[in-house]
């Protein structure tokens, strides 16, 4: 009879064996360092829908410190580690994780045109293993050159900085060219395929008689962001960049999405998938949140006057 019920004990406990906690696949083109706040903001939404990391979930970070040819290993690493969920933080991440899984659910932090990058069938069906956030708001671009406009009243060029093998970047352009062309502009495009291009294309700029820049969305330029805001400021140039971190280390403006509110976003996907929940069945979001912010620090610098109809609309002003 003690025999039996050690037996009965011995199933119970196996029974009982403590569930499997959730892992989330990080994948990063950057450094978790140059997009701290958007992994801080995922946290933040795991937190508001209950879960503790470390308790009820765990993220597993791998970053390709910019060198996109580490990628495909990284995404693999992901793979053999039997994680959940991958949250890719930009198109290049979702890239390398579609090519690497069709059956691992892929949430997107953000995509420029999940439809055109053949990532998804639809925004209202996405079909396959990946869901998420977009940031098509064709708008933007328009925003952007409409502001520089206003700050530099006499504007009549632009440099458009970018990396034509960024997804998103040719319908970028598209978008400007309109809207230069309704507010009288011209555009001078600079291609920078890697960070170390940077400096020279800036200098580019100002050679070719840019009187402002306008800095595309590239993972490329997320690491060194005091280096591009700082050649910007060397050559005198007002600046408008593609998101909130630029203009937090020293850059003149931004007009974006607010990708901390697409990251928190993201954690009710892979709250929704880890319930069971298929990502062919969950609608692509697109943003509902813009940051315009002024460093008026950076404005000094250049020898810039905001004027203050354009400061009063600002989200929030830097001083």
């Amino acid at each position: 009879m003690f025999a039996a019920a050690i037996v009965a004990f011995s199933g119970l406990a196996g029974a009982q064996q403590t569930p499997k906690i959730p892992q989330i696949g990080y994948l990063i083109v950057s450094t978790p360092t140059a997009i701290a706040d958007r992994l801080d903001a995922f946290r933040q939404g795991l937190n508001e829908l209950g879960y503790v990391e470390g308790k009820s979930v765990i993220i597993d970070q791998r970053w390709a410190d910019g060198k996109l040819d580490r990628m495909a290993e990284l995404a693999a690493e992901l793979i053999r580690l039997k994680v959940d969920i991958i949250l890719s933080a930009g198109p290049q991440s979702t890239r390398v994780a579609k090519e690497t899984t069709s059956s691992t659910p892929i949430v997107m932090g953000f995509d420029n045109d999940p439809v055109g990058n053949g990532f998804v069938a639809s925004l209202a069906r996405p079909g396959g293993n990946i869901t998420g956030l977009s940031t098509l708001a064709p708008e933007i671009s328009g925003k952007q050159l409409e502001l520089l406009k206003e700050i530099v009243p006499r504007l009549s060029r632009v440099a458009v900085v970018g990396s034509t093998g960024q997804p998103g970047t040719a319908q970028a352009l598209k978008e400007l060219e309109l809207a230069a062309k309704k507010l009288t502009l011209k555009l001078q495009f600079l291609d920078v395929p890697n960070a170390k291009d940077m400096e020279p294309a800036i200098n580019a700029a100002g050679k070719g008689r840019a009187e402002a820049v306008l800095v595309l969305n590239s993972p490329v330029f997320n690491s060194p962001r005091t280096q591009i805001t700082g050649l910007a400021a060397k050559n005198r140039l007002p600046t408008i960049y593609w998101a909130t971190e630029f203009v937090e280390a020293g850059g003149l403006m931004t007009y974006s999405v607010s990708f901390a509110d697409l990251f928190r976003r993201a954690a009710t996907y892979v709250d929704k998938i880890l319930k069971g929940r298929k990502p062919a069945d969950l609608p692509v979001e697109q943003p509902k949140k813009f940051d315009f912010i002024i460093n008026l620090k950076a404005a000094k610098q250049i020898g810039l006057t905001i004027p203050p109809n354009v400061l009063a609309r600002a989200d929030r002003v830097i001083r």
